[in-house]
């Protein structure tokens, strides 16, 4: 049936089924579809790929960090006070609910999978690029969700972490009595969400195939910082608190999981994962050879 239809102009141009073995013009697929080799417009019934579930995974990683990374801010305590905990509870339900119901949102609707397109290369995820001009004259508007859904499913998600965020966060507050200045973590929600939203809307095809590497690189940096801000830099003070205060023992084992989650999802061998702890072991190892006062010791004596 597709072998009858004529030659659609760009690269997203299709024709769409109106019924009676009859098709549409070349013009944008509707929603939920894309066009095939035969230039009609196909439905999106693929299964997501694992590397596109681990994308999704990332995303979905990236409020939660942005949340208790403020409210420990916030917190400014060495231990995990009773606020904090709650506050950091809120946080992972507000976003666990939000990808539950952003899934839920998608085709097939109100089941926990999704129906895919696959994501063949980069100019997929920007067709409003391609839109083509047949013999430069009138242009032919194909702009589509090429990769549908994984580009409205993250918008959808921070949508929803930010009224989740609105109806939870409060109510939580009020319930369990968490008194002071509560409100700091959800007033910085309020920039890096629609930061996130605008980032993934504009770099959302370069993130998909780097955010293994993000994934490596956030671990590493995030780990330096941590250990940075140790006001005692020898060795046996960052041995020890990272041993023995509950903490810092949580973070760095956050560290460790998004560092194994970018090797995992760069597919090498499962041997690479024993270099997970490095990062930690190396800035231990040689802070003392970075540490201003080894200079201003070896000065003196000069």
């Amino acid at each position: 049936m597709y072998d009858a239809l004529e030659r659609c102009p760009g690269a997203y141009c299709g024709r769409s089924p109106l019924g009676n073995n009859t098709w549409s013009s070349c013009g944008v697929c509707p929603r939920g579809s894309r066009v095939n080799a035969s230039y009609a417009c196909s439905p999106c019934r693929d299964e997501l790929t694992p590397y596109s579930w681990l994308y999704l995974g990332f995303m979905t990683m990236l409020p939660l960090m942005m949340h208790c990374f403020f409210i420990d801010m916030d917190a400014k305590d060495r231990k995990f006070s009773r606020k904090q905990l709650i506050l950091t509870a809120s946080a992972f339900i507000e976003v666990a609910l939000s990808a539950i119901l952003a899934t839920l949102f998608m085709e097939p609707m109100w089941e926990l999978r999704l129906y895919a397109c696959e994501v063949r290369k980069l100019t997929d995820w920007y067709t409003l690029f391609y839109n083509p001009s047949p013999n430069y004259e009138a242009r032919v508007y194909c702009t589509q969700e090429a990769v549908y859904p994984l580009q409205t499913i993250v918008l959808v998600f921070y949508f929803l972490c930010l009224v989740n965020m609105f109806l939870i966060r409060p109510l939580i507050s009020k319930l369990m009595n968490v008194g002071g200045k509560s409100n700091a973590p959800i007033y910085s929600a309020l920039y890096f969400l629609p930061l996130l939203t605008f980032i993934h809307a504009l770099g959302c095809g370069l993130i998909y195939y780097s955010f293994p590497y993000l994934s490596v690189a956030i671990s590493m940096v995030a780990n330096a910082i941590h250990y940075s801000l140790k006001l005692d830099q020898t060795l046996k003070a960052l041995v020890c608190s990272s041993v023995w205060e509950l903490k810092n023992v949580v973070i760095i084992c956050v560290h460790w999981m998004l560092l194994a989650y970018g090797i995992t999802s760069l597919n090498y061998h499962y041997a690479f994962l024993c270099l997970v702890p490095f990062p930690t072991l190396f800035y231990i190892l040689t802070v003392r050879f970075t540490d201003p006062g080894e200079f201003r010791e070896l000065e003196s004596r000069i």
